[in-house]
């Protein structure tokens, strides 16, 4: 540890860039009401803003947990946090939908944080402590969501939507500093190499995918353009696995994610994101809609906001309680528990949506499963691969929760296009979410009781002065 911090600022700074990242993120989900009405969009263009950044950090994630191995977590970190608040920047100052599509996507780079994090929570904890650390990484995500949400109403009702997306700029400006000023230079390992192809074409068959989902409704689900996008999407998603099957150090590994813990893992990670992200648009939407036939609230951005605000501290809690938990029932059974209470929630909010308090009720449960969830599959990562496979396992990981989170934001939004009536879109929404959480909880009973300890080889690090 460099003598400019302390050796316990160093994981509090990892904790405070994940939460930046996830309050970058959910500023602006009540903020997409006004985004599509300001913008002149539709729904599923609006909840493009979501999507651009969930895929960006999804496709820059792993590449960034190699690039901290490559280089040093402290080099790449820095960078990061930079692209991140000039893409913040170019959002905040948009004129158009594509530019600010842009701005977000920039902003999705700070995802990276997430390997960088979980990386350093690795090296500076000592191994039975660092359950309770990955939970309390994971809680970050509702802390930042709940913060999104109370700054959230007030700002869009007095100040606009807008104003919203600076929020973040002015959190990650002194986040950069306090990097550059904490955290210790490392050499990296030299030998390391970049899947540079990988993510390119990963990159490319997914935006093709998501592009065929959003257009389907304008275009027709039979037009040559979303038939042309989805064989796009099929010839790369081909050419991916040849080349991620073939180079030395792949974007996704596929032997490590053959291992039973890393998989079951990554696939419950995949449905959690979808059920967080079809949440957080569902939810607010509902809320702003206006009231007709006993259905919508017409409410404002701030009565969306407070409803969210229990359900983040609810996550925030239990992310929290989660390395208790998994040190006295391992992380199985906390997955399984914060599947079946996200599972409930959702299909409570399916069937009974008429009242505020039901949707109070509704998300309260999800939050609090969510966060359980999320910080149990953080864990079971950990727990089954080595030291040296950290970096790498964690950004996977990241990967597919952000691919979740893309095709839940996505997919809500069709839903709710495609429905006869609003309601039946929101109730199908709802439903969808809750089946999710369903196949969740069989996963958990996939999951090794206790991952077995992987032997840990021998890394040589050498620190030098910041």
């Amino acid at each position: 540890m460099a003598a400019r911090g302390g050796r316990g600022l160093v994981p509090l700074l990892a904790f405070l860039g994940v939460m930046a990242y996830s309050l970058a993120m959910g500023v602006m989900t009540p903020a997409l009401p006004l985004l599509q009405e300001g913008m002149r969009t539709t729904a599923a263009g609006a909840a493009w803003t979501l999507t651009a950044m969930t895929l960006s950090a999804a496709v820059s994630t792993p590449v960034i947990g190699r690039l901290g191995d490559l280089y040093g977590p402290r080099r790449v970190l820095l960078a990061v946090l930079v692209i991140a608040i000039v893409g913040m920047v170019v959002a905040a100052s948009a004129g158009s939908l594509g530019v600010m599509l842009a701005g977000r996507a920039l902003s999705g780079i700070g995802g990276g944080v997430f390997p960088l994090a979980y990386t350093i929570i690795r090296e500076v904890y000592p191994p039975e402590r660092t359950a309770s650390a990955v939970g309390l990484m994971s809680s970050m995500l509702g802390l930042g969501g709940a913060l999104s949400w109370c700054l959230a109403g007030p700002i869009i009702d007095h100040a606009g939507w807008r104003w919203l997306l600076w929020v973040p700029v002015m959190g990650l400006v002194p986040g950069l500093v306090l990097a550059w000023w904490i955290v210790p230079a490392t050499k990296g390992a030299l030998t390391a190499r970049i899947d540079w192809w990988g993510a390119v074409l990963f990159a490319g068959w997914l935006v093709a995918a998501l592009t065929a989902l959003t257009q389907g409704l304008d275009w027709g689900w039979t037009s040559p353009g979303v038939i042309g996008l989805l064989a796009i999407a099929a010839v790369l998603l081909v050419a991916w696995l040849l080349v991620e099957r073939r180079v030395a150090e792949p974007l996704v590994d596929l032997r490590l994610m053959r291992r039973r813990g890393v998989w079951t893992a990554n696939a419950a990670s995949l449905l959690s994101g979808y059920a967080l992200m079809a949440g957080g648009l569902l939810f607010p939407l509902l809320v702003q809609l206006p009231e007709r036939d006993g259905f919508g609230f017409g409410g404002t951005a701030t009565q969306a906001a407070m409803l969210q605000l229990p359900a983040s501290i609810g996550m925030t809690a239990a992310g929290m309680m989660a390395g208790l938990l998994d040190r006295r029932v391992g992380s199985r059974a906390v997955l399984l528990a914060g599947a079946f209470l996200t599972a409930v929630g959702y299909g409570f909010v399916a069937f009974q949506h008429d009242e505020m308090w039901q949707l109070y009720v509704g998300g309260i449960a999800r939050g609090i499963g969510l966060g359980l969830a999320y910080a149990a599959v953080a864990n079971l990562v950990v727990h089954a691969v080595a030291l040296n496979e950290t970096g790498v396992a964690t950004g996977v990981n990241t990967l597919v929760r952000n691919v979740g989170t893309s095709l839940g934001a996505q997919a809500s939004a069709v839903l709710i296009a495609v429905a006869a009536t609003d309601e039946a879109g929101y109730t199908l929404g709802f439903a969808v979410s809750a089946g999710v959480m369903g196949a969740v909880m069989v996963l958990a009973l996939i999951v090794p009781g206790r991952p077995p300890r992987v032997r840990e080889p021998a890394v040589e690090r050498c620190a030098s002065a910041v």
